[in-house]
């Protein structure tokens, strides 16, 4: 089963930030939102770099290659 992201509508959305309102009150819902926030930039640094570390290892092997030519 694969589930798109245009599955999740709007009203879907808002009943989510309404259970999450309610679960963890409107006090601790912005800490939640700057945690993740916080947690999602980091990822996304972490996986830049595996990626460019990646996109060089490539260009070494293709570069070696070449050179046996």
């Amino acid at each position: 089963m694969v589930v798109h992201l245009n599955a999740i509508g709007p009203v879907s959305l808002v009943i989510i930030g309404i259970v999450a309102l309610l679960i963890f009150g409107p006090k601790k819902l912005p800490e939640l939102g700057k945690a993740f926030g916080s947690t999602l930039r980091e990822f996304k640094k972490g996986t830049k770099g595996l990626i460019d570390d990646d996109d060089h290892d490539t260009k070494k092997v293709i570069e070696h290659k070449e050179q046996n030519k």
